[in-house]
Order: C-alpha cells, then structure tokens, then sequence
C-alpha cells in the first residue's frame, strides 16, 4: 500500500472518530428537540391559540363590536401614539449612545454603559412607583407642577417617560456591540477625505448598522406596545384616557368581560406575530448578507 493511501486512511478516520466525538447521539438529539418543542407548545402555541379562539368563539361581529368599543379606540390610539413618540426618541438616543461609547474614549464611559442597563435591572413597578415619587402631587416636583398647571402622573406624559425609560436600553444595546466590532477606521478614512461629520455618519456609518438598528427598533415596538407593569402605576387607569391596551384589557378581564379582553388581546398577539416575522426578516437578511461577505 502506498504512502499517499494510508495517509488518506488516516485522515478518513481520523475524520470519523472527530464526527463520533463531536454529533450527539440520535437518541439524545431527537430527545432535545421534542422537549423544546413539548415546551413551546405549552408555554407558546397553547396560550396563543386560548387567545385567539376566545376572541372569535362568538363570531366576527362579537370580535369587531368588542374592537369598535369607545374604550378599545381610545386605548388603540394611546398605544400608537406612545410608539409614535417613544420609539423615534429612543432610536436617536439609541445612535447617539452607541456611536459615543464604540467610537470614543471618555471619563465615565463605563457610568454611561451602567445607566443605559439599568431598566433591565429594576423592575417595571418600581420604575412607575419612582417616577410617582418625582412627578406625584405629593413628590418632589409636584408642587412645582401643580403651580405650572402641570400634569404628568394619571396623564400621558408620564406613561410616556415610563415607556420610554423601559425601552431605553434596546436599541443602544443592538448597536454598541455592532459599532464596536467594526471599528472607526471607515469613518477616520471618510473624515480624512474631507467629508463632513454628518456625511461620513450617513453615508459611512449608517448603512453599515441598519440591520442593526432595525432590529433594534422592532424589539422597541414591541416592548413599547405590551409595556403594564410601570404603565399601571402612573396611568391612573383612566378609561378612554390615560389606558393602553394591556390595561384595558386587564381591566375587561377583570370585569368577566372573557370575549372582549380575548378580542382585543388578540390585536396585541398579532402585533407580536407581524413583529417577529420581521424580526425573523431582518435575521435572516443580516445572516444571508454575512455569508455573501464571507464568500
């Protein structure tokens, strides 16, 4: 037997002994995926599908007059008029935040890092309860307000600035780790050039992280949208005025109004699904643009 054979040998079992060590059996493998399929069909499908067949168990009129109620309007145009406003102010925080940490050295820089993780580490409750004790009549800054025929607490302004502190670290945290790993070697080439600050970011910067940032702002959509815990404590439920649509269905639910609080959780749960096929969209584009690079 030639030398060039046994070395083809070699590598061929030295091949299958790497594969033998390395792929889980098929037992085990068929094993782990029925338990995260068992788990997602109770914790994901199961509640999805109570939800949607409560909404629609009485018919399309019950679902629609349930949609069309005065209070479900209301509660509808506050969502969306919090997304309006919160998603655009934290997509400009957001840039700013990423572009100051991934592309410049500062005193303070790991104090700013820290504050923009801060809403994943203090419960939603708390945040209502400490924007109370600042904007509340009673609060620190009430008095003041209250001279100033200035409202914040049980009004739309504050639900705006508990969504918007909620929401605050998620596009900041899609676009630091991204600015990072690229450098600033593009933008100090463009500036070197001669273009201005505000070409080379549009220009240079900006197509390099808008699969980035659009991730960044359908996880903000989202979040916005099905934020309760803070919202429930500064909104003052107000019916028609100060509930979004978590609260008003929390509070049709908590009437035995099952139908109506199933119907407009069902627009909640397909505003989930239209927000992870896009997210799944964007995955995937982001994925398929890496292995084009890579070839």
């Amino acid at each position: 037997m030639s030398t060039s054979s046994t070395l083809v040998e070699t590598n061929d079992t030295i091949a299958k002994r790497w594969r033998r060590a390395t792929e889980e059996p098929l037992w085990l493998r068929a094993t782990l995926i029925g338990v995260a399929l068992t788990f997602l069909a109770l914790f994901l499908v199961l509640p999805l599908s109570v939800v949607l067949y409560g909404a629609f168990e009485q018919g399309l009129g019950v679902w629609y007059a349930a949609i069309r109620d005065p209070d479900a309007m209301a509660a509808i145009r506050l969502t969306l008029l919090i997304v309006v406003i919160v998603v655009p102010l934290n997509t400009l925080f957001g840039i700013a935040a990423a572009w100051a940490i991934a592309k410049f050295e500062f005193r303070g820089k790991p104090l700013l890092i820290s504050l923009i993780d801060m809403p994943f580490a203090i419960s939603p409750v708390v945040v209502g309860l400490i924007f109370v004790i600042l904007f509340g009549s009673q609060g620190w800054l009430g008095p003041w307000l209250s001279s100033h025929d200035l409202r914040i607490i049980f009004a739309v302004p504050g639900i705006v600035i508990v969504i918007a502190f909620g929401t605050l670290p998620f596009i900041a945290r899609e676009l630091i780790p991204l600015m990072q790993q690229q450098g600033k070697e593009e933008e100090e080439a463009s500036l070197t050039l001669g273009a201005s600050g505000w070409k080379t970011f549009w220009y240079v910067t900006l197509p390099n992280i808008k699969w980035g940032l659009i991730y960044g702002i359908i996880l903000c959509n989202a979040r916005a949208m099905g934020e309760f815990g803070a919202v429930a404590v500064v909104s003052g439920r107000i019916r028609g005025e100060t509930n979004t649509l978590p609260l008003h269905i929390e509070v049709l639910y908590n009437e035995y109004m099952f139908t109506a609080a199933f119907a407009v959780s069902s627009l909640l749960t397909g505003l989930a699904l239209v927000t992870i096929a896009i997210k799944s969209l964007v995955e995937w584009h982001d994925e398929r643009r890496q292995r084009l690079a890579a070839h």
